[in-house]
């Protein structure tokens, strides 16, 4: 898939609305995410372009939270580019309830800052937002570097041919399960773990290709009989796709599923794709961040991306009515 770059937009002195995903964890810092951003920020900023940085932090729910004030951010930015004038933070945009609502209004508050806008926030790009698919109905627009390398290294799992190919959902989050059935099609093996095997029982699902984990006494792991059934698939693969942590993994006592699945994958010959804010957390405190072959930003993108071959921020883009030239 052929994205439009920031570099295909004339944004020399210009201003320029940039999407980025800085929804990051506060306590402790970490800076992976706003990393990402900052080879798109170096190039407008080189092209002397004025910058506003839109971006959210958690669910405040359209409210002003003070503990999810983007300050902490804008104080790292200004380490890293201590003469960056022409650079400004927005606040949190989901302060307002017109961003997750997709209010025209807030879109409008926004598009009166700029003259192009660029998204590179691929995590958060399978959401109808206003700053996501709002925004591009209004300014010429294109994907800052991140978010276009996201999208090839995704489009060439999608599209690979080696196989076996394995999925592994986890964590919390319900949506994960929102496209199993089309994942189903693409991939050989689905293993289930994390929260979703409670959740996965109400669902009425008839996918010939899914493991579902038992949980241990306490339901907050995997067993260990399931983690030993896991492994065995793993070693056979060719990719592993993994999004959510096998349970609370914060919790020593908890860590056993999600440290052996991460040790099978790093020991295994599989080309491993990992996404997720909390997989991707997870994998830095048992030390294995490093292990693998590509870690996605986004986790819920990531599923949606491979189970449709596209984002509602990537057709808002490609579908805009200003179409850019290389």
């Amino acid at each position: 898939m052929k994205l439009p770059s920031v570099k295909n937009l004339p944004v020399a002195g210009k201003k320029v609305l940039l999407r980025t995903d800085y929804d990051v964890p506060l306590n402790p810092f970490d800076t992976s995410r706003i990393d990402k951003s900052l080879p798109t920020l170096k190039y407008l900023l080189e092209q002397k372009a004025k910058i506003i940085i839109i971006s959210h932090l958690g669910r405040p729910e359209g409210k002003e939270v003070p503990s999810l004030s983007l300050k902490p951010i804008a104080d790292y930015l200004n380490k890293v580019f201590p003469k960056a004038k022409d650079c400004y933070l927005h606040e949190n945009l989901r302060f307002d309830p017109g961003e997750e609502n997709n209010d025209p209004d807030f879109t409008k508050h926004l598009i009166v800052l700029a003259d192009y806008y660029v998204n590179d926030a691929f995590a958060v790009s399978h959401r109808n937002h206003a700053s996501i698919v709002g925004i591009p109905k209004f300014l010429p627009s294109a994907f800052g570097f991140s978010f276009i390398e996201e999208v090839e290294v995704l489009d060439k799992t999608r599209n690979n041919q080696k196989r076996p190919v394995t999925l592994i959902l986890g964590g919390a989050k319900e949506d994960k399960l929102g496209g199993i059935e089309k994942l189903a099609k693409w991939a050989d093996q689905i293993l289930i773990g994390g929260r979703l095997p409670k959740i996965i029982e109400n669902c009425k699902l008839k996918i010939e290709n899914l493991r579902v984990a038992k949980l241990n006494a306490s339901g907050k792991d995997i067993s260990s009989e399931s983690i030993n059934d896991f492994i065995k698939i793993i070693r056979q693969s060719a990719v592993v796709v993994w999004a959510g942590p096998m349970g609370i993994y914060e919790e020593e006592r908890f860590a056993k599923g999600t440290r052996e699945i991460a040790q099978a994958i790093a020991d295994s010959k599989a080309y491993s794709v990992v996404g997720g804010g909390d997989t991707e957390a997870a994998l830095s405190k048992l030390g294995f961040n490093d292990k693998m072959s590509y870690i996605s930003s986004g986790g819920g993108a990531m599923l949606e991306f491979l189970a449709n071959g596209t984002l509602p921020g990537i057709e808002a883009i490609i579908n805009q009515e200003y179409k850019m030239t290389e």
